[in-house]
């Protein structure tokens, strides 16, 4: 099989469906396989792999509504998305929670604001400023 994909993440999900349309809509990835244990999404050369955790974990596994943040993990994924405010916006909508407006910051001339999926799983998001 060719592809055109250079990077990618794979991230484990107890609700592979809210987890994988999350992703899907915050970072814009066309999903591109959807079996039972997985969803593989694609943008831009990237690959996000969302895989079903197995229901024997899963089960003693607690998630808070809303989520409560998992910071504890030395990974987080960033995307670039047109607009940082539109994509919060989509991120509460989808079940996520983005940080509050002034605890964003500017770095290699993107704006960044970090938030959290469903899950509880941290990211960023980035927005190149012109």
């Amino acid at each position: 099989m060719q592809t055109s994909v250079r990077s990618g993440a794979v991230v484990y999900a107890k609700n592979l469906g809210l987890v994988s349309k999350f992703y899907s809509e915050i970072a814009d990835l066309e999903v591109t396989e959807r079996e039972p244990g997985h969803v593989a999404m694609e943008a831009n050369g990237f690959q996000l792999v969302v895989v079903a955790i197995p229901p024997h974990i899963a089960d003693t596994i607690q998630i808070e509504s809303p989520a409560v943040r998992r910071e504890e993990t030395p990974i987080k994924l960033v995307f670039f998305v047109g607009s940082v405010d539109a994509a919060a916006m989509k991120v509460a909508h989808l079940g996520g929670q983005m940080n509050p407006p002034e605890r964003s910051w500017q770095y290699q001339g993107a704006a960044i604001l970090d938030g959290h999926d469903p899950e509880g799983n941290v990211f960023q998001l980035r927005q190149v400023l012109l």
